[in-house]
């Protein structure tokens, strides 16, 4: 029988399951506020300069998705510690420099992706 189990890998895999599931939630939640606050500031007419705000509903979406996808939680990345067995929130601290290296560089790569769709969702909703 093949373990369904995740195990840790520098800059691919620092979650688990259940992290994940943590972050899918978070990308559900930025994508519905983002969608409720952009209908609602097209709807009532709110100056195009705020509705940039969209951007911060937008990036915890994105951020949510991606890190759920990747297996790879930012905030764990950067920080160097890692979760794939224990219960949620609790985490192990990754000593080797080159592993911190990878996962800081994973963890850069979803802020910028995040950050992208953020600022792409931001600049639609002020130009309806």
């Amino acid at each position: 029988m093949v373990s369904m189990e995740r195990v840790y890998a520098a800059g691919s895999c620092n979650i688990s399951k259940d992290e994940a599931r943590l972050r899918l939630a978070a990308g559900w939640i930025g994508t519905l506020l983002t969608m409720a606050a952009g209908a609602a500031f097209v709807l009532l007419g709110v100056p195009r300069g705020w509705r940039s705000v969209l951007f911060l509903p937008a990036v915890l979406g994105a951020s949510g998705f991606l890190q759920a996808a990747f297996h790879f939680c930012a905030n764990y990345g950067w920080r160097g510690v890692f979760n794939v067995k224990d219960a949620v929130g609790e985490t192990q601290r990754i000593t080797d420099p080159a592993f911190r290296k990878q996962d800081r560089r994973k963890a850069l790569v979803i802020m910028g992706w995040s950050a992208l769709v953020g600022a792409a969702a931001a600049v639609a909703d002020i130009l309806l």
